[in-house]
């Protein structure tokens, strides 16, 4: 028989690595707010900046030359960004974490250094045998000026878990959201206005240390960066267009589908990319067993509305336990809505009233329509879902402190 979780009205669901020789390290005090010095101008962003006080120490990775900076009474300022038309892609800021620790150590705590390559081993376990992981989230930029991050926590037990099933020790929570902190207030002048995007935070841990026969690292590197985004795809807050894959699969019972390695992704590129040659805008995958209950789409959750009821496939070992899935669900709860965490058939979704998918890249996504077999179903008009609307937002609201935290799903920063 069928299991199924149901939730409704209140209930809750619950090294060998260096940086480049000429990147500068910047030592903080126990005390500093992460203000920095930023670095030249990148993709023609013309910098305007004022600096008062000192207490920063700058200090060359490869003399040992120390330069005090100024510290606590700074503004940044952006001259030349149209932040309406930044997209999803890399902007290279100013500064990126690096913390790294011994096979059955623990890691340090880190230090925040310019933005820039990176060196490996030829043999470190991330280049040979793919033993990493990487989490996203996002800081967004509150009206009053103050930056928001939204379930850093989550992140970071998410990123055990992962550690866990990848042979590899992990900061603690408490490293892992520190660490996340440092970063975006260090590159605070990069998070876009309200409401023209976010900062997206990339946290990597990788084996960097060299190993060649098959086995974990004996080194390790956990690694912050960040970017300005704007909407992952294309189309915004718009319909987007799904293809159903029946013959690719994502991820297999007793795999890693569940963990968030980077070698799940790489293994969606082929079908992805015929799917956008195609003029789809991504890839719905089927179970790899029975080849008809939904799985996900590349890198996002899934959800299928009928009757007012929400539906999302369990998490079994081959769905990524999304952090916005899990808010969503609480976010539906609490507005009223019948929630289902369950198997969900490929002739359910198409028999749905309306489907949207969940991530951090994407936060909601509506589907205006899928194409399975060469049949294409089309939902609401290809309009925005009336459900879809209503739960981006009250995420998104929530996201960007434009509406009472009551769940403790917030961090400010200031």
């Amino acid at each position: 028989m069928e299991s199924r979780l149901v939730y409704a009205g209140s209930a809750q669901p619950n090294h060998l690595f260096s940086p480049s020789r000429n990147i500068p390290r910047l030592l903080f005090p126990a005390s500093l707010t992460a203000r920095v010095l930023p670095s030249p101008s990148f993709l023609k962003f013309q910098n305007q900046l004022s600096l008062n006080s000192s207490n920063l120490q700058l200090t060359s990775s490869t003399r040992g030359e120390a330069t005090l900076l100024s510290d606590t009474s700074e503004t940044f300022e952006l001259d030349d960004i149209n932040w309406d038309d930044i997209g999803f892609g890399l902007v290279p800021t100013d500064y990126m974490y690096v913390s790294k620790c011994l096979k059955g150590d623990n890691f340090s705590s880190g230090e925040l250094l310019r933005f820039g390559n990176i060196e490996l081993s030829p043999s470190s376990g991330i280049l040979n045998y793919g033993q990493g992981l990487f989490e996203g989230l996002k800081a967004y930029r509150k009206q009053d000026g103050s930056i928001l991050l939204f379930r850093p926590e989550e992140n970071a037990l998410r990123m055990r878990t992962g550690a866990e099933r990848m042979c590899m020790p992990a900061p603690t929570v408490e490293q892992f959201v520190e660490a996340v902190k440092r970063t975006v207030l260090a590159n605070k002048r990069w998070v876009p206005p309200t409401g023209k995007g976010s900062l997206y935070i990339r946290p990597l841990l990788m084996g960097s240390g060299a190993v060649l026969g098959l086995a974990p690292a004996p080194e390790y590197t956990f690694l912050i960066f960040v970017s300005p985004v704007g909407n992952y795809f294309k189309e915004g807050l718009a319909p987007i267009h799904l293809i159903i894959e029946n013959e690719f699969h994502r991820a297999t019972p007793g795999g890693t589908g569940g963990v968030k390695t980077v070698g799940n992704y790489a293994a969606v590129l082929k079908a992805q990319s015929a799917a956008k040659a195609k003029g789809y805008s991504d890839v719905l995958y089927l179970d790899c067993v029975h080849k008809r209950y939904l799985e996900e789409v590349s890198s996002c959750n899934v959800f299928v509305v009928k009757n007012s009821v929400i539906s999302t496939p369990a998490i079994r070992g081959t769905i990524l336990p999304g952090i916005t899935r899990k808010s969503i669900i609480n976010v539906a709860i609490s507005q009223g809505f019948e929630v289902e965490e369950r198997l969900i058939s490929v002739e359910e979704l198409l028999d749905a009233d309306e489907v949207f998918c969940t991530g951090t890249a994407v936060v909601v996504s509506p589907v205006g329509s899928i194409t399975y077999l060469g049949k294409r179903v089309s939902y609401g008009d290809r309009k925005v879902g009336v459900v879809s609307q209503q739960l981006y937002t009250a995420l998104t609201k929530l996201q960007m402190g434009l509406s009472e935290d009551k769940l403790g799903w917030t961090v400010e920063l200031k």
